[in-house]
């Protein structure tokens, strides 16, 4: 005991206090990244989030974060992606699908070329059509499924599936189910943001990005860029009688009574995310504004979204500005979400049915609605790609394009297309996915897949997606109605020719 070092009462204290301290200060600077340079780049390592169902990957991840972008109504793979000559050759004349063939309307009019002219880019010699051409600079990062099958040519079934892995309602979306296997990495920002076309919600509205049986603060958040209100009721009226204090009070009572309400019903979580959505609204008036101010971004950004125009109005009838502006906003505002640690991020192009048409179901004329929408978002997906992949980002970043089926080869009305759940298009980017690959063709018309008995299912898209997360999709599950739900179903399985 004479060799033990001798401690004034004083002197245990400090060594006490400054011991407990450095444990705090440590564990709030590594919540804050503080370590990051030691460690490495912050992009570096994927990690899971507070909150995160896993505490380890199930295998070491390649990525930690997706957009996927969604083109509501059903865009034509053979007009943008998937090149006929056969089409070319014979154009004009009687369909023959050595086949019955169900059409959703009365679609089965001659075979029809495509309006729009395709030719190679990148060094993978991919065809692209002139209204895509933007993402030509692109293709050698990309990675296309031609031979995409769905369930149903019904859109709000069909969106479902691809949305949410299953065609009926009450399954959560894609997004909310990686918010719950993986957390969030920004307690100032949600983990799933959902931007939708400005017209109004697809098939399903939002459906496509409920939460259903998972805890309901996994649910997506809408943000509207470039309106005067991009986050519904973020801030209280701007009145006189509601002040920063009284604000406050007013949260500070709703909380207390919310906590006993809640001691009253532990099981139910529709409170407890009712009341983290309160609290991450209280964070949000901090951060969210910066997160959508776009004059942040210096010129040369603005002009790779297209958004260096500085119009404020645009004619009634839909055109190539327009949509290029609306889409790239929101391809823009996507990478800011991602870069301050949003998880998961849904774009959508088109409305429901309505007409003129404002979304990709071109029944009557392929060229006219087409066009706009597709340069638009070529555009801006195009700009996101080059953005991320200039920042580092794109390497640890999934980008999913997606609709909810594709379009016939032959006519309706002539200058149309109707749907074809037979056979549709997916292309993915980033994230580990293999650039400038093509798996799964399409047959010689883009009718169904070259070998039919081997298509693609949105089930292999979404354990592809889980698996370069990190996550083995057969063990991400969630207990409902006595059955163990998975986004894949009881299906899928990880395309590793993508990967």
């Amino acid at each position: 005991m004479s060799s033990l070092p001798f401690f004034s009462r004083r002197r245990f204290l400090e060594q006490c206090g400054t011991g407990f301290g450095s444990l705090a200060l440590t564990g709030l600077l590594a919540h804050e990244g503080a370590f990051a340079a030691q460690q490495g780049a912050a992009n570096a390592a994927p990690e899971l989030g507070d909150g995160a169902l896993f505490r380890e990957f199930h295998h070491p991840p390649k990525a930690k974060r997706v957009v996927q972008l969604f083109m509501a109504g059903a865009a034509s793979h053979l007009d943008l992606w998937d090149y006929k000559p056969e089409l070319e050759k014979y154009h004009g004349q009687p369909s023959d699908f050595g086949e019955r063939v169900e059409t959703f309307q009365d679609g089965l009019g001659p075979w029809m070329k495509s309006p729009f002219a395709f030719q190679r880019y990148g060094e993978c010699g991919k065809h692209l059509s002139e209204v895509v051409a933007p993402l030509g600079a692109c293709v050698d990062d990309m990675a296309f499924i031609h031979n995409m099958v769905g369930k149903t040519g019904v859109h709000s079934q069909a969106t479902y599936l691809q949305a949410t892995g299953n065609q009926l309602p009450g399954f959560p979306g894609m997004g909310c189910w990686i918010s719950y296997a993986l957390g969030s990495l920004n307690d100032n920002l949600p983990t799933f943001v959902v931007l939708p076309d400005r017209r109004g919600f697809a098939s399903n509205g939002p459906k496509n990005w409920h939460s259903a049986f998972l805890p309901a603060q996994h649910q997506g958040t809408m943000i509207r860029p470039g309106t005067e209100r991009p986050i519904a009721d973020l801030f209280p009226p701007d009145v006189p009688e509601i002040t920063s204090s009284s604000e406050q009070a007013g949260l500070e009572l709703l909380t207390s009574l919310n906590r006993r309400h809640q001691e009253q019903r532990e099981s139910d979580s529709r409170l407890e995310a009712r009341i983290r959505s309160y609290e991450l609204a209280a964070r949000m008036q901090l951060s969210a504004p910066e997160a959508m101010d776009l004059s942040q971004e210096p010129e040369h950004i603005m002009r790779l979204y297209g958004l260096d125009h500085g119009q404020t109005s645009w004619p009634t009838e839909i055109n190539e500005g327009e949509e290029t502006d609306y889409f790239g906003r929101k391809c823009l505002v996507a990478r800011r979400l991602l870069e301050r640690g949003v998880r998961f991020v849904q774009i959508w192009s088109g409305n429901d049915n309505g007409f003129p048409r404002r979304n990709w179901d071109s029944h009557e004329n392929i060229e006219r609605d087409h066009r706009p929408l597709a340069v638009g978002m070529a555009r801006g997906a195009a700009a996101l790609l080059q953005d991320l992949k200039q920042r580092g980002m794109l390497e640890d970043t999934i980008v999913l394009w997606t609709t909810e089926f594709g379009r016939m080869p032959s006519s309706q009305g002539g200058v149309g297309r109707d749907h074809n759940p037979y056979c549709f298009t997916n292309w993915l980017a980033g994230g580990g996915v293999r650039g400038g690959v093509t798996y799964g063709e399409s047959d010689q018309w883009g009718f169904k897949p070259l070998d039919r008995n081997n298509p693609t299912l949105v089930y292999d898209v979404h354990a592809t997606i889980l698996h370069l997360l990190g996550i083995d999709f057969r063990r991400l599950s969630f207990r409902h109605d006595g059955l163990d739900r998975r986004l894949t179903d009881v299906h899928g399985h990880v395309i590793h020719d993508l990967i």
